[in-house]
């Protein structure tokens, strides 16, 4: 039985169901307080609560993750994933105006953008625009006709093609880990990893480019087939799963070369800092309600488990969140900064919902990316 825990987790989300509903009560009123504390009484800005919702949809989690600087791409993007809100609220003349510009946008910004990138991927960058600017005029269409059915669908795949463009404006993989790690594997960029089940498949976005040493770990195991047949050994309905506890004594990975065990460390990056931090959770730093690039506000966070006194000690055990709260703000997760999330469920929640304590894993392969596995 494995000695890698969530006792944080554990306590936070109790089975019990009386328990869950008190403890939605007492969020409820934990957060009231904090509002009206925070009106009638002057604080640092430093200090201060979030007070935006959390962004609980992985795949706009994971486009604002990218490392890129442009505004035009980053307005188009914006304006499309407040559509299906605007739909909602029958706006339908600022949706009008959003498309016109959008499409007007990246007409006149075409040539710009395609010379902003590298050569070899200009023509990929060409291709990708010229099929933005295709899945608009259905869009705009439905829009026309107040036609609320479609809309979210048509946003959603004019935003692929948006993250298609983004990520061809990585030049670079943008900074170097500590030396301590440079010998760890690292995914430099993004793979995407299908997980085969008893009860389905689920398809894993790994996000390298924020946490390239746990999110190398786990594309590195998953390459070596480490994960074939394993069963999820802790489970909590509704909370979470989680799984990559070999047979035997050992908890985690023993390399082979070394007959070591290898560890990863904990690995968090803020919103303003190039490069993430290691070595220390956001509790041991301070940092205790600071929302990361990467959080857990999104049902299938995909994050590395560890002991609960050793943050750099994880290893191959992975768990999978599956809690939404309606009530918390973004950033006050207690588990945020205090785990490494690389990576997203971005296909197959159905599965998620079905799978429970003993389940087994079929396989796991990476299907693409493998190339920016470095080791």
């Amino acid at each position: 039985m494995l000695n890698l825990n969530l006792d944080r987790f554990d306590r936070v989300f109790h089975k019990a169901w009386w328990l869950k509903s008190v403890s939605i009560l007492v969020s409820s009123l934990i957060v009231t307080c904090f509002i009206v504390i925070f009106a009638i009484a002057p604080q640092p800005s430093m200090a201060a609560l979030p007070t935006k919702s959390a962004i609980k949809d992985p795949r706009i989690i994971l486009r604002n993750a990218l490392p890129i600087d442009n505004d035009v791409l980053r307005d188009v993007q914006h304006t499309l994933e407040q559509m299906p809100r605007q739909t909602n609220l029958k706006r339908w003349s600022s949706l009008k105006k959003d498309i016109e510009t959008i499409s007007d946008t990246i007409s006149q910004n075409k040539a710009q953008l395609i010379s902003e990138v590298n050569s070899d991927r200009q023509a990929a960058v060409t291709e990708h625009l010229s099929s933005l600017a295709n899945a608009l005029v259905p869009l705009q269409e439905a829009i026309a006709i107040k036609d609320r059915n479609s809309i979210k669908a048509l946003s959603e795949k004019a935003l692929d093609y948006v993250g298609l463009v983004e990520a061809d404006f990585i030049k670079a993989f943008p900074f170097e880990v500590p030396a301590q790690y440079a010998k760890l594997p690292q995914l430099k960029g993004r793979a995407l990893v299908e997980l085969s089940t008893e009860k389905g498949n689920a398809l894993i976005t790994v996000d390298g480019y924020n946490a390239p040493v746990n999110a190398g770990q786990f594309v590195d195991l998953v390459q070596k087939g480490f994960y074939d047949g394993l069963t999820f050994t802790r489970a909590d309905e509704n909370y979470y799963l989680q799984t990559g506890d070999p047979e035997g004594k050992a908890d985690g990975y023993i390399d082979p070369a070394t007959g070591k065990y290898r560890t990863v460390p904990i690995e968090v990056r803020l919103p303003d800092q190039k490069v993430p931090m290691y070595g220390k959770t956001f509790e041991e730093m301070g940092l205790s309600g600071t929302l990361p690039v990467l959080p857990f506000a999104a049902f299938g966070t995909v994050a590395m488990a560890h002991p609960n006194d050793d943050g750099n000690a994880g290893s191959s055990q992975f768990f999978i969140y599956l809690f939404e709260s309606e009530l918390t703000p973004a950033g006050l997760n207690l588990l945020d900064g205090n785990y490494t999330v690389f990576g997203y469920v971005t296909d197959g929640k159905e599965t998620l919902d079905k799978l429970r304590l003993g389940d087994k894993v079929l396989s796991a392969r990476v299907i693409s990316g493998a190339e920016n596995l470095v080791k």
